[in-house]
């Protein structure tokens, strides 16, 4: 099991703003974390969008970090790009095969293993990575 490569270029381009700590175009941060400058463009649009960074256009435009590097952790970033994580589908609604939605064991087993990784991933801040 392995995080999608967005998700992992949306961490590694969310602490490259925060080291950089101001302003920084996009083709830059495209160059410094080893993204294409078109897949860091769509990185970045999920990103301004999910209010995590903001953009400015013109000359001196670019993006920078929309909240403090001490308040974004790797939960909320995981989390914009790829949505609520769960361990397996049998937690999403109404994906239960089993007649009624019932719950079963291995269901519950399940969804103790999301809150787990939930958790350890709220518990890391952008400002920890630096």
């Amino acid at each position: 099991m392995h995080i999608t490569l967005e998700s992992d270029y949306a961490v590694r381009i969310v602490v490259y703003l925060a080291k950089w700590g101001c302003r920084c175009d996009a083709n830059t941060i495209a160059q410094n974390t080893g993204v294409t400058l078109r897949f860091a463009l769509k990185i970045l649009r999920n990103l301004v969008s999910g209010g995590m960074v903001r953009s400015f256009k013109g000359t001196q435009g670019g993006y920078e970090l929309n909240r403090s590097p001490e308040d974004i952790t790797l939960r909320d970033i995981l989390e914009l790009v790829e949505g609520k994580y769960v361990f397996s589908r049998c937690l999403e609604s109404g994906d239960c095969t089993r007649p009624e939605n019932t719950c079963c064991k291995v269901q519950r087993v399940f969804s103790d293993i999301s809150k787990t990784v939930q958790e350890k991933l709220a518990a890391v801040t952008i400002a920890d990575l630096l």
